[in-house]
């Protein structure tokens, strides 16, 4: 089982690797490798490219999967025009973040910086201009040039906390879950292409990828709010900005955590949706926890500039270290929880039988 610095070690590797909706080869590659070192682990590729990481052997119950994605926000590169680089930014950033932005390309046989001299909102498409072309080419990403700023004690900063934070924090889980007779059916999925509409997932509840009597947690890292700040323990979501999610698994979950003192908080997270929406309106089970994340898609000043007040920055993201480690106790024990008792109708019912009988004298007319 790896130790606090061996999960933060995967948590420092997969949050700056290049990744990008529909370029999620670097992830990809680093999380099979991670799994082949596991002769208990079985890795299934489905025909959309999620990643099902399964434990071998016979479980006893119904499969619990944590869900996370593999992209994050990114400049793709389309064609080169001379200096000219034309780019699809393919995730959801304001405009505001792209006017004169400096951006270096993390796929390219060498380090190339750039700037983004045009932005189309609408179509999400622009022109970056580098001072050598020929170190730039079509499907490389880009990202933005982040100012090297040392992270506040107790915090962890990189380019994709959004959600390879959460897929560090799943496959840390998975990895702790494989000597547990009793986590024998918890598995990971790894999505494609979330930050575009939620299409890996889609393609794994569509394309069969996992069977229907599965419950799924979907991991993510979720901007942070004055409710719910970073640093305050991982989030059990009531639902995001699109749904609710799944009732009895958020009740299990939620008592569960109390009753062990897990570290969590319970809120909605409702400034942006995620994959437990999209497995929910296709019939699955799903529950939703997540890391309070700062400087959401690398936008820093967010709430300033949305207000009108500050100035648009890019921004490396952050999660607290303590919450990141929080979370993957969190995952373990919800695998566990959405089997348990306990109910809450239950605890109704039970209430119901010991004070019913102040219902046999009915009100005077």
């Amino acid at each position: 089982m790896a130790d606090r610095s061996t999960t933060e070690r995967w948590l420092s590797d997969l949050t700056i690797l290049p990744t990008a909706s529909g370029r999620e080869d670097a992830v990809i590659a680093w999380a099979r490798a991670w799994a082949r070192r596991r002769d208990d682990l079985k890795v299934t590729i489905d025909t959309g490219g999620n990643l099902l990481i399964t434990q071998k052997g016979r479980r006893t119950r119904p499969a619990v999967v944590a869900v996370a994605h593999m992209d994050h926000p990114a400049f793709v590169v389309t064609s080169v025009d001379g200096r000219d680089v034309n780019y699809e930014f393919r995730g959801g950033v304001r405009p505001e973040y792209f006017a004169k932005a400096r951006v270096e390309f993390v796929t390219s046989r060498t380090v190339v910086k750039g700037t983004v001299v045009a932005h189309d909102p609408k179509t999400a498409t622009g022109v970056i201009r580098v001072a050598d072309p020929a170190l730039a080419r079509a499907g490389d990403i880009a990202r933005w040039s982040f100012p090297r700023r040392q992270p506040a004690t107790g915090l962890f900063s990189a380019p994709a906390c959004d959600d390879l934070a959460g897929c560090a924090a799943a496959l840390a889980a998975l990895d702790r879950a494989r000597d547990k007779p009793a986590l024998r059916n918890l598995g990971v999925l790894l999505t494609r292409a979330e930050e575009v509409g939620f299409l890996g997932a889609v393609h794994a509840a569509k394309a069969g990828t996992i069977s229907k009597d599965t419950r799924l947690l979907s991991i993510e890292a979720s901007r942070a709010s004055s409710e719910a700040p970073v640093g305050s323990g991982p989030v059990i979501r009531v639902g995001d900005a699109s749904t609710v999610f799944d009732q009895e698994m958020t009740n299990l979950i939620s008592w569960a955590a109390a009753e062990r003192r897990v570290p969590h908080q319970r809120r909605l997270m409702a400034g942006g949706s995620c994959e437990a929406t999209a497995f929910g309106v296709y019939g699955f089970r799903a529950a939703g926890l997540c890391l309070p994340l700062g400087n959401y898609h690398n936008m820093g000043n967010l709430d300033e500039v949305e207000a009108g007040t500050g100035k648009a920055t890019p921004m490396l993201e952050n999660v607290a270290l303590d919450d990141f480690h929080a979370l993957v106790d969190l995952v373990l024990l919800a695998a566990q929880a959405v089997d348990g008792e306990g109910g809450l109708r239950p605890r109704l019912d039970r209430l119901y039988e010991d004070a019913g009988h102040l219902l046999k004298r009915r009100p005077v007319p």
